[in-house]
């Protein structure tokens, strides 16, 4: 009785470590490589934008979306960005990520000669490698909502590079709420991928920014 109870408790604690081990070391590693305000966050030459659909399943505009334009559109026009390089999804001929975002920014007055576009960001570690392999970028501002910031700069220290997150503004709890369970997840599945050194689904020839 005694050993199974002990082995109950381990596998409880592995259990434990394995959800909410990844989650912590990731906050505790990033915590302060990530902004809320355009006056305390440095200058870099490159925004990444990280992109994600314009929409949400009921049709609504998805309001992760919406934020990240504002975010990067604030980064631009404060002269805290020089170039936006939107990294997005697609793999789908119907669906284009980068292309979407680029034409919401220029209608918010970003110049297209300071978008760059990277097709291949299927995952948030395709979006980081790929900035570094095929944009030449190790120096660079992340813009997302603060839980993949935290992921995305997590990322790039893993692999030499000096990023820091500027966070859009987030969304209501129950709002968010499938987006922050997966999140638990990719922080988990992150971990597995810096063991295996994984590489971007696609590399291609360095595109540089100037």
């Amino acid at each position: 009785m005694k050993k199974r109870i002990t082995l109950l408790l381990f596998i409880v604690s592995a259990v434990l470590l394995l959800l909410f081990g990844p989650d912590q070391l990731i906050k505790y590693r990033t915590k302060l490589k990530h902004y809320n305000t355009i006056e305390e966050i440095p200058h870099n030459k490159v925004g990444l934008l990280l992109g994600t659909s314009k929409y949400s399943t009921t049709g609504q505009i998805n309001l992760f979306y919406q934020y990240r334009i504002d975010a990067a559109v604030s980064l631009f026009t404060q002269q805290k960005i020089e170039y936006i390089l939107i990294s997005g999804d697609n793999g789908l001929i119907e669906y284009n990520e980068p292309r979407t975002i680029r034409n919401d920014l220029i209608k918010a007055g970003i110049p297209s000669d300071c978008i760059v576009l990277d097709y291949a960001g299927f995952r948030t570690w395709d979006s980081i490698i790929r900035a570094k392999k095929v944009f030449g970028e190790t120096k660079f501002t992340v813009i997302s909502q603060q839980f993949q910031n935290e992921r995305a700069i997590f990322i790039g220290a893993r692999n030499q590079m000096d990023i820091i997150g500027f966070n859009a503004q987030d969304v209501s709890k129950s709002y968010g709420a499938k987006t922050q369970f997966r999140e638990k997840f990719a922080r988990i599945n992150l971990i597995f991928d810096i063991i295996i050194n994984k590489q971007p689904k696609y590399l291609g020839s360095t595109i540089m920014i100037e």
